[in-house]
């Protein structure tokens, strides 16, 4: 089993989105035996709450469900349990870098260095901004998305 952890910095808009479109990835591919994923964000302002609307709104036009999704804190015990931790953004990153335990063997990177969207390296988060930050959020993850699915098929032989 490989594991999947999405982080950004609250895990309402960002984190959910590469959840929910990485998960609707691995589905299609009936991949799920084989592959888990999961979200969460550095902070812990919006433990237990859903996706923000708007982030629910602009995945499900593409057709993804958001809506089962609740967000979480990154714990100590994630740096053992998956095998790939990706950043949204480079202060998740440093974050999530000065969290990690010694010992974790886990991928800690930014996930944006699986697509093929030129030099665009962060995730900008959407939250605080317009309707189309979302939409810009998506075009991302999905680039990123079917970058990390491709790369995990070929390392893990799926």
């Amino acid at each position: 089993m490989v594991r999947v952890l999405f982080v950004c910095l609250g895990n309402i808009c960002r984190s959910p989105t590469a959840h929910g479109v990485f998960d609707g990835l691995v589905q299609k591919k009936s991949l799920q035996s084989a592959i888990e994923v999961d979200s969460a964000g550095t902070g812990d302002w919006h433990l237990g709450e859903e996706p923000d609307k708007r982030s629910q709104v602009a995945a499900a036009v593409r057709g993804y469900d958001l809506s089962y999704l609740r967000a979480r804190q990154v714990s100590a015990e994630d740096f053992r349990q998956f095998d790939y931790i990706l950043a949204m953004d480079k202060k998740n990153l440093a974050d999530l870098q000065s969290m990690r335990p010694s010992a974790s063997k886990a991928v800690v990177e930014l996930f944006l260095s699986f697509s093929d969207s030129g030099n665009i390296e962060e995730v900008p988060d959407p939250y605080y901004g317009e309707e189309g930050g979302f939409e810009q959020v998506l075009d991302l993850v999905e680039s990123a998305a079917t970058g990390l699915l491709q790369s995990i098929q070929t390392k893990h032989k799926l």
